[in-house]
């Protein structure tokens, strides 16, 4: 079946909602199974109650069954669901309805829920690269979408509140990168890199594996970065301290980050995170493990539906 063919024929769709993400998440769906009640749409609506769920949904879902799946969410419950698909042929659409949705953004799909709707339906499928995340102190892997990242990043949300988030939202991240800044203690991450232009070891403060342009919302980490791409766009930040942690921060808000002289930015295919053992990992925005790690381009690709 061609990618053109999948979008026609999507006419049976496993909405994977969860509903505490972000606000007015119920209302949105409301609206968005509406549109693909008029584009006769067929749904299955499966609600997620505690984590894993949206992993455990999408692992049971099959092309016998389906013609694709909607994650209802933010960039975590699209993290689950990109980590239990097994059905590589089965293309999977996005209703961004988290307090964040780097994804959607970096996509094109507006958090419009009626226009989101229509996508889902009728967008095309193309593939795309996925990184991997394969972890030293346990046999397992985690895939991921956008990022994978240690350092300050990681330290932020390992320390964030979630109960914070839920009440005020984007602003509970705020308060983390505060107490961050407040609490900071350097920290020497050793990395090694392959890439086109071969192997490579390097110290840094904080280090960012990239497959998206853009980072925690609208903010440009990796001009270069695109999903569709075999390869990570690995930042690093090599100068500790508070000054250049917070020198970073704005850059970032300013949208020049690629350009400090304690930013360097190289196009990768594999990096190894491997000390100081037991540092966290953030994987697409949560905390999902430690070091030491190697991140990779996985073997199979993904259909996402987008514009």
């Amino acid at each position: 079946m061609t990618v053109a063919s999948a979008a026609a024929e999507r006419r049976r769709l496993l909405v994977i909602f969860n509903p505490i993400a972000g606000r007015g998440a119920r209302a949105k769906l409301s609206r968005a199974l509406a549109v693909l009640e008029r584009l006769g749409v067929a749904v299955t609506l499966r609600e997620t109650g505690a984590a894993g769920d949206a992993e455990m949904f999408a692992r049971e879902a099959s092309r016998g069954a389906f013609d694709g799946i909607v994650i209802a969410g933010g960039d975590g419950t699209l993290n689950e669901a990109v980590n239990g698909l097994e059905d590589a042929g089965l293309p999977m659409a996005v209703f961004p309805f988290g307090t964040e949705n780097v994804l959607a953004r970096e996509i094109g799909v507006p958090r419009n829920p009626e226009r989101a709707a229509e996508i889902a339906a009728h967008g095309p499928a193309r593939p795309i690269s996925v990184g991997e995340v394969v972890f030293e102190d346990r046999p397992a892997t985690r895939r991921f979408l956008l990022m994978t990242g240690v350092g300050f990043d990681a330290d932020v949300v390992s320390g964030l509140d979630l109960d914070l988030k839920r009440r005020i939202g984007k602003l509970a991240f705020v308060w983390s990168i505060l107490l961050r800044l407040w609490r900071y203690r350097p920290v020497e991450y050793a990395v090694a890199v392959e890439g086109a232009a071969g192997s490579a070891r390097y110290s840094a403060a904080s280090a960012i594996a990239s497959k998206a342009r853009f980072y925690a919302g609208p903010f440009v980490l990796a001009p270069a970065a695109g999903l569709a791409h075999p390869s990570f766009e690995l930042a690093l930040l090599k100068q500790s301290g508070r000054g250049a942690a917070l020198a970073c921060l704005l850059a970032l808000a300013g949208g020049f980050l690629h350009r400090l002289r304690q930013v360097e930015i190289a196009t990768v295919t594999s990096v190894t995170f491997s000390r100081p053992a037991g540092a966290p990992v953030q994987i697409d925005g949560d905390p999902l493990g430690h070091l030491p790690i190697t991140v990779r381009i996985a073997d199979r690709p993904l259909l996402l539906v987008y514009p």
